[in-house]
């Protein structure tokens, strides 16, 4: 006759079998263990076992062993099980990876999910779920500048040190323009949101002017100093920055980062300069303009007051951008950058990596 191996209990391990045994809230799978080992403990075999807890001698006989191999973790997961054989194929997998990595399809430059399936002999939903289980997006592309600056790390350490690490005593004030803003009246009336459908809007407009927003971010609290002008010259640029100077306190040093429009070093804007030494002006590197945050400012505007507007002027457009920055500032909100130029110049230094080897290829 088999004897089943016998179970011995520390007094540790009785009191958690027991509270198990007794618990309500625990899986029912892990109670019923909890119970075969206590039954087992007492010194029954696995025929007297599955007869007092009705269940099966094979099942006592798994829990007995398992119990004393692992102890009291063996009771809480179950082990692993092998699982439905692939319907697809690793091979199968594996090539349409490396064809939407490696490939691409004639006539086309990219690939969509039916000329995948079409190439490799699979259905639709089977090449999409490959490409979301390895995060592949062919229908998607992202655009990207690296800058070519001969002093690009000179200038992005005097960037973002004025971020981080402000003048005492001073303002440090991201100055742009939005040019060419277009007051677009639509050819049509749209349709207002409703239940089940989106507002709609035609695609054909009217031109009716252009103008040009001249702003200044204040890194500090988020306020905009924003003037809007039809062109944008030099003499709008002065104009400009001579609203800065009267729109901030005097006794205050202004730092300003402003792009390299030529506008901005215009001979006449370095003779105005040099006649109001407070105000420090800091250029971003060619092709950097994420670097200034009035730019984040301008995203903001675009998205939510203009791409969708409707202007029948140009007097329009602007007492709408007005009102815009004026219900900005009542709850400014500043932007806070957090990437270090250490950071960005590693991140620079793999880009012209990755693109010198692309150029190799």
């Amino acid at each position: 006759m088999r004897v089943a191996p016998p179970i011995r209990l520390t007094p540790e391990q009785q009191e958690a079998l027991e509270q198990c045994a007794r618990a309500r809230s625990l899986p029912a799978r892990l109670v019923e263990r909890a119970c075969i080992v206590l039954v087992a403990a007492e010194g029954k075999q696995d025929k007297d076992v599955a007869a007092e807890l009705g269940i099966s001698a094979q099942k006592v006989a798994r829990w007995r062993k398992r119990f004393l191999s692992l102890g009291m973790a063996g009771l809480e997961k179950d082990a692993p099980r092998p699982g439905r054989t692939p319907s697809i194929s690793a091979s199968k997998v594996k090539r349409v990876i490396q064809k939407t990595t490696q490939e691409k399809p004639a006539h086309r430059t990219h690939w969509s999910t039916r000329s995948m399936a079409a190439a490799v002999g699979l259905s639709e939903a089977t090449v999409r779920r490959i490409w979301h289980k390895h995060g592949l997006k062919p229908h998607l592309v992202e655009t990207f500048k690296v800058s070519t600056d001969p002093h690009f790390a000179e200038k992005l350490e005097a960037v973002v040190g004025l971020y981080l690490n402000p003048p005492e005593h001073a303002l440090v004030l991201c100055c742009d323009e939005k040019s060419q803003i277009q007051a677009l009246d639509r050819t049509q009336p749209g349709l207002p949101l409703k239940r089940g459908r989106a507002g709609t809007m035609t695609h054909d407009y009217k031109r009716n002017g252009t103008a040009t927003l001249f702003a200044a971010l204040n890194t500090l609290d988020g306020k905009v100093i924003g003037l809007c002008q039809e062109r944008h010259r030099h003499q709008e640029w002065i104009h400009f920055l001579r609203l800065v100077d009267d729109a901030t306190p005097e006794h205050k040093q202004l730092h300003l980062i402003v792009d390299n429009y030529a506008t901005h070093k215009h001979p006449a804007v370095q003779r105005w300069l040099k006649r109001h030494p407070r105000f420090h002006i800091y250029f971003t590197p060619t092709s950097a303009s994420w670097l200034n945050m009035v730019e984040r400012f301008f995203r903001d505007l675009t998205a939510n007051r203009l791409r969708r507007g409707v202007f029948r002027d140009v007097i329009e457009l602007v007492t709408a951008i007005e009102d815009y920055v004026e219900h900005h500032n009542q709850r400014p909100k500043p932007f806070i950058w957090t990437a270090s130029a250490s950071d960005i110049l590693e991140k620079v230094k793999r880009a012209r990596k990755a693109l010198l080897n692309v150029q190799s290829v």
